[in-house]
């Protein structure tokens, strides 16, 4: 979901041209197949004229807009093998893509088409150009259309490809695993399988604990010594004392912020910039380095860690702790603070420039986000979120009045008994673990729980960093994704 978060345009450092094969093997079911340095550089992209409303034919008419794709079959069984789809969420469909190398590398053992889609109002699918986020233009960004985007996109690229029997298999991580679910459960003809990652349907969904999400980014830095967490805790702390003193000019110090901060409504902006740093740590805690929604180290919680607990000042320290996602390049002299964040209507982060306005709306219609902290079952400072809240701020930003349940009512929620042929992978270090299925719920609802797993770490590529559960869970995943193809291809009712 913090998946939204593409902090000071880093992935614009990973978008432009093609990375060269590495002469190199890996095995993935006791199957040899190529391993690339960028798995997304086969790569075609595409545009597909998609009709701007699926559920209105008198307001819009026929109207269409381009939504963007990628699609390579460099190891499809053409016309037989099956059609592996990820479901575009929250960002450039080529973020995603370039971070999503387990779906490639499936389907060079299983002779898959592979197409990522775009979703609407995001990357440079925008239904109306400069104007997609005007009032009422923004109002056609909902879960409901996105699915079904996709759902035309598989069924009319399956008559262009001559693949009308071949089974399709969904894929997400984060938002875009919730709509994987989704798909197999509103698509069950158009879709065989969901493979949903790190999908956090339930707290979503308003299911859950409020304070879960920021007491889950605690705990990983609690694992690596609560001494860490002891230290974060405290440097808060000692934020909230300067603040109340009115010693601005210490805090603008301490944090080398560009402006003295003023007023309590900076001191309120600077703590949630400072939590939504730890936010992105704790999602992005993978075994080596990455360029993932910014420019990670290897074990950043743990780099985290040993910063906080060697610094001779702990505000200090703080701030050099946060600098490793607002300043991986050390090229910032000063922190600014309206401009290295943005609050909305998501507390773990809506990221920046138009796909942050996206995910803001939608946050404020139909996915519930109400998060809050309250420093005592987590480190950081007391910052609510309520539902009157986001009733206020939804009102003020986008005219809109939240539909609190909606997504439970439209998506079943944990009432998922009668759904089918869905794995649930969740890692034990993502705060948005426990804000999915952790449990398997019949023989084909599954879950994979990864315990050494950050962010659906599943979808990316294989890398000799991996830790062995990742590596037995995307066997796993493999297996029964082939279980489900192979019986698609004996049900009539799996042909479009």
């Amino acid at each position: 979901m913090a998946a939204r978060l593409l902090f000071l345009g880093f992935m614009l450092l990973i978008l432009g041209g093609k990375a060269e094969t590495r002469l190199s093997v890996e095995k993935l079911n006791n199957e040899v197949i190529p391993s690339h340095r960028d798995l997304a550089a086969d790569f075609k992209e595409m545009y597909f004229k998609q009709i701007l409303d699926h559920f209105n034919y008198n307001s819009l008419g026929n109207g269409t807009y381009n939504q963007r794709y990628l699609i390579t079959d460099q190891y499809w069984k053409k016309g037989y093998g099956p059609i592996f789809f990820y479901t575009g969420n929250e960002g450039d469909i080529w973020e995603f893509a370039r971070n999503s190398g387990f779906i490639t590398e499936l389907a060079a053992v299983q002779g898959a088409l592979v197409i990522f889609a775009e979703h609407r109002y995001y990357g440079e699918s925008l239904p109306f150009g400069k104007d997609s986020f005007n009032i009422p233009e923004v109002g056609l960004l909902t879960v409901e259309q996105a699915l079904a985007d996709y759902a035309v996109m598989i069924t009319e690229l399956k008559k262009e490809l001559g693949a009308q029997t071949c089974p399709v298999i969904v894929f997400g991580g984060s938002y875009g695993g919730m709509l994987s679910v989704y798909m197999r459960i509103r698509y069950p003809n158009i879709v065989a399988g969901a493979l949903a990652a790190s999908a956090p349907i339930l707290s979503t969904a308003g299911l859950g604990d409020s304070t879960q999400f920021f007491r889950d980014v605690t705990a990983d830095f609690q694992k690596i010594n609560p001494a860490c967490r002891d230290a974060v805790k405290g440097a808060f702390q000692k934020l909230n004392t300067l603040a109340q003193q009115k010693d601005y000019s210490r805090i603008q110090s301490a944090f080398s912020l560009c402006k003295t901060p003023s007023t309590p409504k900076d001191i309120h902006q600077l703590n949630g910039l400072l939590r939504n740093a730890f936010t992105m740590l704790a999602m992005l805690d993978y075994p080596y380095s990455t360029h993932f929604m910014g420019s990670m180290p290897a074990f950043p919680v743990k780099v985290a860690c040993e910063i906080m607990r060697n610094g001779t000042d702990l505000m200090m320290a703080l701030r050099d702790t946060v600098g490793i996602v607002y300043n991986s390049t050390g090229q910032l002299t000063c922190y600014d603070l309206y401009s290295l964040y943005v609050e909305c209507a998501d507390p773990t982060g809506c990221g920046l420039g138009f796909n942050s306005n996206a995910w803001d709306y939608q946050a404020c219609t139909e996915i519930e986000m109400c998060y809050e902290s309250n420093n005592v079952t987590d480190m950081f400072p007391a910052m609510t979120f309520t539902e009157q809240q986001r009733e206020q701020y939804c009102s003020k930003r986008w005219g809109v009045l939240a539909r609190p349940g909606w997504l439970k009512t439209q998506f079943w929620g944990q009432d998922l008994s009668t759904a089918s042929n869905i794995i649930f992978s969740n890692g034990d270090l993502d705060p948005w673990a426990n804000g999915g299925i952790r449990k398997t719920l019949s023989p084909s609802l599954i879950a994979i729980n990864i315990p050494e797993g950050a962010h659906h770490l599943d979808l990316r590529e294989s890398n000799p960093a991996d830790p062995e559960s990742v590596i037995v869970a995307r066997k796993k995943e493999s297996e029964i994704i082939a279980q489900w193809v192979k019986a698609a291809r004996k049900e009539p009712s799996c042909v479009i």
